[in-house]
Formats: C-alpha cells, structure tokens, sequence
C-alpha cells in the first residue's frame, strides 16, 4: 500500500476548511482501517466505505511539499473519510482531543446547533407546524423558529416542553438535543 499519497490528500481536505491553519499539515500517517458498510434495506443497495486513517499533525516546514516536517509539537490525528464509489460522502478529523469537521454555516457565521435538523424532521414528520409547537410549548413562534435554524441552543425546560408537543419522552428529547440527562435539572426542586 502506498501510503505517499496519503498526506497530500488529507492537506487537501484540511485546507478546505475556511479558518485551517495551512501552516499545519499531515506529517505521519499509517495504513487506514477500512469499514465497508452495505445495506440492502428495502430493496435499493447502498453501499459505502468508511476508512479510519491514523497518524500526525503538526507545524509544516514552510518548503510547501505537504510533508509537513517542520520542528515543532506534533499531534495525533485521526481522518474519518466516508465514500460511496468515487465520491466523497464525510471527512471528520479528530486532532488530539477536538474532533473537526466543515462548517455547515458559511465563514464568520456560528454554527447551527445539530438539534435543529432533529426538530425540524421530527416536527416535519408529524405535521406539526411552527404556529402548533409553539402554542403547544407556550413559546413564541420566533423561539421555534430559532430552534428550528440552529440559532437557538435547546435547554432542559424547552426540551420537556418540547417532548410533550411531539409525543415522545423527556428522556429521549434531551439525549437528541445533547443535554446530560443524568445531572438535575435547574427547574427540579432538590
């Protein structure tokens, strides 16, 4: 396995990232654990490759090779790059202990809080319009929409008013929206 190619490509994808150092590269890598995950479900074949390549990161030389030796600290690195045939589906990179991705919202925007594409299909599914959730919930439409758009973080009173107007349980509502469900909640009497 020719793992030269390697560094470049994921320099490549690294500097696609509007706010990646590109002083930055891939210095090391080792040979990439694939995963092939095929699916027949429902009659439509759909299958894709995920591959896990390990190595390091760190400050590049400056002689714009890619290799990336230049002195200095060096990181472990982890890509996760999804691809179904030729097309790349996902690329994730975990540089020590931050996991890094492309930006869903363009450059010198906050990111969209993940829940909202859970609300957005959850309340799309059962037909519930903006105006109903927020009657339900006892919020104003603005509040539903902002949840809806990622502009507004979930928080544990919303979420188990949130659970009602969709009929599912407090629990799973705050494991969908990333709130410790194990910790007491402000609004709970001790």
């Amino acid at each position: 396995m020719d793992l030269t190619v390697l560094p470049p490509f994921l320099n490549g994808l690294l500097a696609d990232l509007p706010w990646w150092n590109r002083d930055w590269k891939v210095s090391r890598v080792e040979p990439g654990l694939p995963l092939e995950i095929g699916s027949d479900h429902r009659g439509h074949p759909a299958r894709f490759t995920e591959v896990y390549v390990p190595g390091t990161v760190g400050p590049g030389d400056g002689d714009g090779d890619g290799d990336g030796d230049g002195d200095g600290e060096s990181l472990p690195f982890v890509a996760t790059i999804g691809f179904a045939g030729d097309r790349l589906i996902r690329f994730q990179a975990k540089i020590d202990d931050m996991v890094v991705g492309p930006a869903v919202a363009p450059a010198g925007q906050p990111e969209p809080h993940p829940f909202a594409r859970v609300l957005t299909g959850l309340m799309d599914l059962r037909g519930i319009p903006v105006r109903n959730m927020a009657w339900e919930t006892g919020r104003s439409r603005s509040t539903i929409q902002m949840l809806r758009s990622g502009r507004h973080n979930p928080e544990p009173l919303l979420v188990q008013e949130i659970a009602g107007a969709l009929g599912m349980s407090e629990a799973d509502v705050s494991i969908i929206a990333g709130l410790d469900t194990d910790s007491p909640r402000e609004d709970t009497p001790r």
